[in-house]
């Protein structure tokens, strides 16, 4: 079934990773065709500088045809803002400027329909192993990329005996007791800086986990990602805020 067309007052995506082999540029695509919203926010990781640094091998026409459809929506009148993130930090340079339409920012204020207001930003910059370990932060994608890639091998199986996707690289973080722990210490502190900054609550990315939690009075909302979880924040005209799931778009055969 074709999905009703909808339009948001804004629409939040990030870690996408475009580059690398185990992004879902083929579900963000029909996801970007069925949805619009007055501003969309991409918060970081969009583009995998990390991947591409090794080669350009991961980068397929559906890569080309995200960044095309993203700047299609600018030039039709649509608010896009770039949040880079660390995979994506070159654009970091470029902090303020224009490009094609779409604003680059190190983070935005967002004030919903309903008079809340939200701090947008990646997330790195709370990640201490981003901060103080670099080549760990290096060694830990290496690993992520090729647990995405035995993953995808791993489904395209599964899909020949009619069993449901299922995420190896999420199963295996949920499992791990140290990346629980992380995930809880990154949504403390992003909810810390949220708090000291007098925001209602913030919007980020980064570690690819989906969620919408209210932490004593302040709102976290993780907007996941498209790789494992092809997850988009949208708020409704009311100002409700929501993480919709895109899964349409089959499991393709392994390249």
């Amino acid at each position: 079934m074709t999905p009703e067309n909808r339009h948001y007052r804004a629409i939040w995506i990030s870690d996408v990773h475009l580059g690398t082999r185990g992004c879902k540029a083929e579900f963000l695509l029909d996801f970007l065709k069925h949805n619009e919203a007055d501003t969309w926010y991409l918060v970081g990781d969009i583009i995998d500088g990390w991947a591409l640094k090794r080669g350009w091998g991961g980068w397929r026409q559906e890569h080309n045809d995200v960044v095309q459809k993203l700047l299609r929506k600018a030039r039709k009148g649509a608010r896009v803002v770039y949040i880079p993130g660390n995979h994506d930090e070159l654009a970091r340079e470029f902090l303020g400027m224009h490009f094609g339409g779409v604003e680059l920012a190190n983070a935005a204020l967002h004030k919903t329909a309903d008079g809340r207001r939200f701090l947008v930003m990646h997330g790195d910059q709370y990640d201490a192993v981003i901060k103080c370990a670099k080549w760990l932060a290096h060694l830990g994608s290496w690993a992520y990329d090729l647990a995405v890639v035995l993953n995808q091998w791993l489904n395209y199986v599964r899909l020949r005996f009619d069993l449901p996707y299922w995420s190896l690289a999420k199963y295996l973080k949920m499992k791990v007791k140290n990346a629980q722990n992380f995930i809880g210490d990154f949504r403390e502190v992003m909810v810390h800086e949220a708090r000291r900054r007098g925001f209602d609550g913030v919007i980020c990315g980064h570690i690819h986990h989906p969620e919408i939690t209210d932490m004593q009075g302040t709102l976290y909302i993780n907007d996941g990602d498209w790789v494992e979880s092809c997850t988009a924040l949208v708020e409704r005209e009311n100002g409700a805020l929501e993480l919709l799931t895109w899964s349409r778009v089959e499991e393709a055969v392994p390249a």
